[in-house]
């Protein structure tokens, strides 16, 4: 467990990407609509519809829920379905939330939102505690390496604001947590029906010394782990003008620089970096994530889909690929399928070997998957990479997305 603190500088990066998980009811999209609603983050047309339709439904107050719950049908059944993506600002921050669904039906849902995120906020409801869906939650979001984890204690209204309560949960959480594979969370009681510790720190808890939740999302450290991990640069596009050629993309991880030597994977070609554009402006450096075209000292046979990397630290370069894996699609995935696997900008056809001892994987199942590739792929243990230690399955006949992998080298 970690112990929220507003003490430190802010965080060099300016954008965080979090995503949100709970069970049923456990007040989620509540806790969403009063971050944007405290936080002036939403236009005065769009509260004028919320406020007219929690009359419509016999409530006396915005139901501020309905500020993510965009799709009729979450409006009618009063649950999240779909993942809502909501962007908001404050003068210290900006974010990119996902509001992902808490049924153990939208699992997939939740890998989707979750999957680019840097933070997650799991939600528990404090008169119901640790349930079946927050220990999914925890799993899925240690799949997926979420740097930070935030355990939001909702309903705290509902308790009496009582400490050995919110404690209880914590303490339960933990455990579970540890044995999920989560490296540590923050725990933050909050109601947000009434608003405590969402925006603003409660009055009602006098007994909590750590931050507001805005206040932690705002401070917590962003971008790290991109900035630390090796130079990966997958090609998108080979541009040419005259005689020069540049190789344009976003920087998945790391820093490249001018006079860097770097390698072509899979060729295994070598070269020296003579040149980086950012935005049409000659740049001595890049730093992930940024998009940028790299020119060679050499005309190598570089296309869409190569990875250049430099320094030492090279990813492994295999045709037999063994991962952990969500199925997102209604369509069974079996040994045997022929797929094709979409790996940063690179695709390539597989068969699929096993599927560590299941007869098959249907929608929102968690599994592991062994798959041998037509051609080489540049691979990054997930643990190491987000972006180059993940992929997709994809149906060669109509390209439907069928699962999402990390890769476990």
């Amino acid at each position: 467990m970690t112990t929220p603190t507003t003490t430190g500088p802010l965080a060099d990066t300016t954008l965080l990407r979090f995503a949100t998980a709970g069970s049923v009811d456990d007040g989620k999209s509540t806790l969403v609509g009063r971050l944007l609603h405290d936080s002036k983050s939403v236009l005065t047309d769009q509260l004028e519809a919320v406020t007219h339709a929690s009359r419509n439904r016999g409530q006396d107050t915005p139901d501020l829920a309905l500020l993510t719950d965009g799709l009729r049908a979450e409006r009618e059944q009063g649950i999240t379905i779909d993942v809502a993506y909501r962007y908001f600002a404050t003068p210290r921050r900006r974010f990119i939330l996902a509001d992902t669904p808490g049924h153990v039906q939208y699992t997939r849902n939740m890998v989707t939102g979750a999957s680019t995120a840097e933070l997650a906020i799991i939600l528990v409801d404090a008169r119901n505690g640790v349930v079946e869906q927050t220990l999914r939650h925890a799993a899925v979001t240690a799949l997926l390496r979420v740097p930070h984890v935030v355990l939001a204690v909702n309903k705290m209204d509902l308790v009496g604001y009582e400490e050995r309560e919110f404690e209880r949960i914590v303490e339960e959480f933990a455990g579970h947590a540890a044995a999920s594979g989560l490296p540590g969370f923050t725990p933050i009681p909050v109601s947000a029906l009434v608003g405590d510790n969402v925006v603003q720190r409660s009055t009602r808890m006098d007994w909590y010394r750590g931050p507001a939740l805005l206040d932690f999302l705002e401070r917590v450290p962003a971008g790290v782990e991109a900035a630390d991990a090796p130079a990966r640069f997958p090609v998108q596009y080979v541009i040419r003008h005259g005689d020069a050629r540049y190789y344009a993309g976003q920087l998945a991880s790391g820093t490249l620089r001018v006079g860097d030597r770097v390698t072509v994977h899979p060729s295994g070609a070598t070269s020296e970096i003579t040149g980086i554009d950012a935005l049409g402006t000659p740049v001595q450096a890049a730093y992930a994530p940024q998009s940028v075209s790299v020119r060679l000292a050499d005309q190598r046979d570089v296309a869409r889909g190569d990875l250049i990397t430099s320094g030492v630290d090279v990813p492994a370069l295999t045709q037999e690929v063994r991962a952990a894996v969500c199925h997102l699609t209604d369509r069974p995935l079996r040994v045997g399928d022929r797929v094709l696997v979409r790996h940063t900008t690179r695709t390539v056809q597989a068969v699929v070997k096993d599927l560590g001892g299941a007869a098959e994987l249907t929608a929102n199942d968690l599994g592991r998957i062994a798959l041998r590739t037509a051609e080489p792929l540049a691979l990054d243990d997930y643990a190491v990479s987000r972006r180059t230690g993940a992929f997709l399955l994809i149906d060669p006949a109509d390209g439907t997305t069928l699962t999402a992998g990390m890769v476990a080298l």
